[in-house]
């Protein structure tokens, strides 16, 4: 395996919440120790209140830890050239309601400091992506929660960034919302992006992820690679053309040997996300006009920039 850039590091951060007389009052993380490799998707799991939120703030400088050492990019979280590669999709998005969502991210491109032609190429396509183009001149008050969360996902994109933090990024959003999302997840894991995704939909992670970290009262209880965590060594899975059942019986003779062990036959079912999109698919190609969000036209160019070179070398 070679060696890729360490994107996080943490030894030893701990997170105390005190009251008003100096008291300890939560203990939100306790002595985490984890690094995070360039190129990589880590889904960040654990109940209400296991101490992910709290992570994803300090990592972002919103925070500071209590104690223990943290670099983000090779830096502090407050150095401020690390945050200019950092991009952040927060759980509940807060934009200005008095502009459109166009007005929105060109608020946020000249905060970025882009240079106006790269920012309007970029909104354009951020705004097809996330299939707000059609009503990209409507004002964000009028949004329901899901239109504002791709909204959201389309800033937080703006600066195209090397490290990608995104805290419940499929809440509130349709199936087709999500699926959108987790093909964007792998086209920047394919440009080398680094994304940490925060989520209680752990279909989601498994999707998309290489890692999990699961977090319980501020301890890290598991980490590792998915397939090595949910691999179960003991069984084996065989798959085949349909065969009759005689040859079914042959083969179950001879795989269990005589011995008194389960052995199950079934055909595969594709899943309900599948489902559902085929149907919207097929609903959206009769041109019915939708007075909301629609399904994107596909990953932002300038977020797949060097991919079709890769593919054809």
């Amino acid at each position: 395996m070679s060696e890729k850039e360490i994107m996080i590091s943490c030894r030893g951060v701990s997170k105390v919440f005190y009251n008003f007389w100096g008291q300890a009052r939560v203990k939100a993380l306790d002595g985490l120790d984890f690094e995070i490799r360039q190129g990589t998707v880590t889904g960040l799991l654990g109940p209400n209140g296991a101490g992910k939120s709290t992570l994803i703030k300090i990592l972002l400088g919103h925070l500071y830890p209590t104690s223990g050492d943290l670099r983000v990019l090779g830096e502090s979280p407050r150095d401020v050239k690390a945050k200019e590669r950092i991009g952040y999709l927060p759980e509940r998005t807060s934009f200005y309601t008095n502009l459109t969502a166009r007005e929105t991210l060109i608020f946020f491109a000249d905060l970025l400091g882009l240079e106006r032609r790269e920012a309007m190429t970029r909104i354009s396509q951020l705004l097809k992506m996330v299939g707000l183009d059609n009503i990209g001149r409507r004002l964000v008050g009028e949004f329901s929660h899901g239109m504002r969360k791709r909204l959201g996902l389309a800033q937080a994109l703006l600066n195209d960034p090397d490290l990608l933090l995104l805290d419940e990024p499929t809440a509130g959003m349709d199936p087709v919302g999500c699926r959108e999302i987790k093909d964007l997840i792998v086209t920047l894991r394919e440009r080398g992006k680094t994304i940490v995704l925060t989520t209680h939909l752990l279909a989601d992670v498994q999707d998309v992820g290489d890692t999990i970290m699961i977090l319980y009262g501020g301890h890290l209880h598991a980490a590792g690679k998915i397939e090595e965590l949910l691999s179960r060594p003991e069984e084996i899975t065989i798959r085949c053309p349909s065969v009759s059942e005689d040859k079914i019986e042959r083969a179950r003779k001879i795989l269990i040997d005589g011995k008194d062990c389960p052995f199950e036959v079934t055909h595969p079912i594709r899943t309900l996300e599948d489902y559902f999109l085929s149907v919207v698919q097929e609903a959206g190609a009769s041109n019915i006009e939708i007075s909301g969000a629609r399904r994107g036209e596909g990953v932002a160019q300038y977020l797949r920039n060097g991919l079709e070179e890769e593919k054809n070398n």
